[in-house]
């Protein structure tokens, strides 16, 4: 039997929701055991909601990865996207991967939810939604 693939991710965030929703659907399709959590579920993963905002995150046989790792993770456990996982994890391509991903995506995409929680609350601290554990 599988093991479970946890993934915890930004909801509020466009582009994370969008992605996320696809990987989502397609893990529905093929039965998949993958679990999808929204940032309110942050505390079960030792997370705050703004740790885990700041990138992706995936639980794994045990183990919380976060970034590039957390997305191979989660492409490895989908069949239909297992060669990106291979394919990032290339000598050549894994550090140009991870690069691109933790000095440039992530940054951008947490600075975007930095300024959707202002324009949403006086405080700045917007609730972070509701949680999802649906698959």
């Amino acid at each position: 039997m599988p093991t479970e693939t946890r993934v915890l991710y930004n909801e509020t965030c466009p582009v994370c929701r969008f992605e996320i929703h696809g990987y989502r659907r397609r893990a529905v399709a093929e039965g998949l055991p993958i679990r999808f959590d929204a940032l309110d579920r942050a505390a079960d993963w030792g997370l705050t909601p703004d740790q885990a905002a700041r990138e992706l995150h995936v639980w794994q046989d045990g183990h919380v990865l976060s970034g590039i790792a957390a997305f191979r993770a989660l492409w490895s456990a989908m069949p239909r996207w297992r060669w990106l996982a291979r394919v990032t994890g290339w000598p050549v391509v894994a550090p140009l991967a991870e690069g691109l991903y933790s000095r440039l995506a992530a940054p951008l995409l947490y600075r975007a939810h930095l300024r959707r929680q202002r324009r949403t609350t006086p405080t700045g601290t917007a609730g972070t939604g509701r949680g999802d554990q649906s698959q």
